[in-house]
C-alpha cells in the first residue's frame, strides 16, 4: 500500500475551504480530509508539510494542443510525452486536443490513447481525447486548415465513442446535419461543445435543446455580441446551466470581456482553458500546429497570417489573470479549473477533495504558484523547497 499525508494546508473541500488541515491518501484514494489535530495518527508513507499552502483539487485542462515543442495532431504518440510534463504546471488530468485534419489522422490518435502510456510513466492523466472539427463553420475555421473541414455525417464517425477514447467534440451546430450528429454523439456518451460557429441565437438555442452542453473558448471563432443580434455570444452568457472555455490571457478576450464572463457565469459554469500549442513552455519561434506551421512572437502570441493560433497560456496564468483581472480570491476561481470541468466530463471521482475521491491534488502558495502536482496519490511535481 501507498500513503500519502498532508498537513497544514488550506485544504478547498466542495464545502469550502478548511484550514490548517489534513488529507490522508492510501493507494490514490481520499481516505480523509480534516481538521488537523497534534493528536491526528501519521500513516507511515509521503508526508508534505503544507504549511501557508492551499491544497486545491487537481487542474484538469479540456483544451490543449500540445505543448515542450509537441503537437497532438501531427504526432499523436506524443501525448505521454507531454503527459508526463503537465505536473510541473498544476495539470494533473487534460483532454489532448485534436484538430481538425484527415479522419486517418483522427483513427490514429484514438489508437494511441487505446494504446495507453509506456510502462513506469508517470504524468497527468489524459481523460480521452477532445475532436475540435473537422466539422466547423468555414467561415469560422481560424487557423485550422479549411482542406481538411467536412459535412457533419453519422456515417464518418462509427468510432467515435467514449469506450475507445472520445470524451468531447467540437462542432458548429448550426452546420446541416450537425443537431442530428450532436444528437448522436450524445447517445453515445460524448460532450458536445459549439465552436468555430457562425450560429445565430436561436440556432443556439435550437443546439442547446438538441444536447450541447458547451461552449469552446467564448468569444473566439464566432460572432461578436450585437444588441439586435445576440448570436451564439449572447445565448451563452444568458444561458447560466451551459459552461463555457474560456482563454483567460487577457488576449484573446479583453478583461473587460473576462470580467463581464464572470458575472454572467460564475464558478459553476466557466471552465478555464489554454488552448496552448506545441510552443508552450518553449522559445519564440516556428512550431507545427497540426500540418501547418504556426509563428510565436516575442509576446509569446502564437499566429497564422495575422490570426491567433492557440496560445502559449498556462492554467496557472489563468487563474492569476482572473485574481487579477476580476478582482477574486484564489479559492473563488479555483472551481473553473477543477470541479465545473469534472462535472461536465461527468468525472464523479475527480474535482474535489473529499473521502472516496482521487488523489489528485494541486499545492498552491496565496499568489497562485503551483507547488506541487500529486496525480492518484504520488507527487509527480514538487519544488525544491516543499
Amino acid at each position: 500500500m501507498t500513503f500519502l499525508t498532508i498537513l497544514h494546508a488550506d485544504i478547498l473541500t466542495p464545502t469550502g475551504l478548511l484550514r490548517d488541515a489534513i488529507l490522508t491518501a492510501e493507494n490514490g484514494i481520499i481516505i480523509s480530509v480534516e481538521p488537523y489535530r497534534e493528536t491526528t495518527p501519521l500513516a507511515a508513507g509521503h508526508v508534505l508539510d503544507g504549511r501557508g499552502l492551499l491544497a486545491s483539487p487537481g487542474w484538469i485542462d479540456i483544451q490543449i494542443n500540445g505543448g515542450f515543442g509537441f503537437d497532438f495532431t501531427f504526432q499523436p504518440e506524443s501525448i505521454w510525452e507531454v503527459a508526463s510534463r503537465l505536473p510541473r504546471l498544476g495539470v494533473s488530468a487534460f483532454l489532448p486536443t485534436i484538430i481538425t485534419s484527415p479522419l486517418e489522422v483522427l483513427r490514429r490518435a484514438i489508437k494511441v490513447f487505446q494504446a495507453g502510456p509506456p510502462p513506469e510513466w508517470h504524468g497527468a492523466t489524459s481523460l480521452g481525447l477532445h475532436l475540435e472539427g473537422p466539422f466547423l463553420n468555414p467561415i469560422k475555421i481560424g487557423a485550422h486548415n479549411p482542406q481538411h473541414l467536412l459535412a457533419p455525417d453519422i456515417d464518418l464517425i462509427p468510432e467515435w465513442r467514449v469506450e475507445n477514447g472520445i470524451r468531447m467534440v467540437t462542432l458548429a451546430p448550426e452546420l446541416p446535419g450537425a443537431l442530428d450528429l450532436v444528437h448522436e454523439l450524445r447517445q453515445r456518451g460524448i460532450v458536445v461543445s459549439a465552436g468555430h460557429s457562425l450560429a445565430t441565437y436561436e440556432q443556439a438555442i435550437a443546439a442547446f435543446e438538441a444536447g450541447v452542453s458547451c461552449a469552446t473558448h467564448l468569444f473566439n471563432a464566432m460572432p461578436p455580441l450585437e444588441h439586435r443580434s445576440p448570436g451564439l455570444v449572447g445565448a451563452l452568457l444568458t444561458r447560466p446551466t451551459i459552461p463555457v472555455g474560456l482563454i483567460a490571457d487577457g488576449i484573446h478576450s479583453h478583461p473587460a470581456l473576462l470580467q463581464l464572463t464572470w458575472m454572467c457565469k460564475g464558478a459553476k459554469s466557466l471552465i478555464l482553458v489554454t488552448d496552448a500549442i506545441s510552443a508552450l513552455e518553449m522559445p519564440t519561434g516556428e512550431y507545427q500546429l497540426g500540418d501547418q506551421v504556426i509563428y510565436v512572437d516575442s509576446a509569446n502570441v502564437p499566429s497564422k497570417e495575422g490570426m491567433f493560433a492557440g496560445s502559449t497560456l498556462t492554467l496557472q496564468v489563468a487563474v492569476q489573470n482572473m485574481m487579477k483581472f476580476c478582482n477574486l480570491r484564489l479559492e473563488e476561481i479555483l472551481p473553473t479549473v477543477t470541479s465545473t470541468p469534472a462535472a461536465l466530463l461527468g468525472l464523479t471521482n475527480k474535482g474535489r477533495l473529499q473521502a472516496g475521491c482521487d488523489a489528485d491534488i494541486t499545492l498552491l502558495n496565496p499568489k497562485g504558484e503551483v507547488k506541487a502536482t500529486i496525480v492518484a496519490g504520488e507527487v509527480e511535481y514538487r519544488t525544491s523547497n516543499l
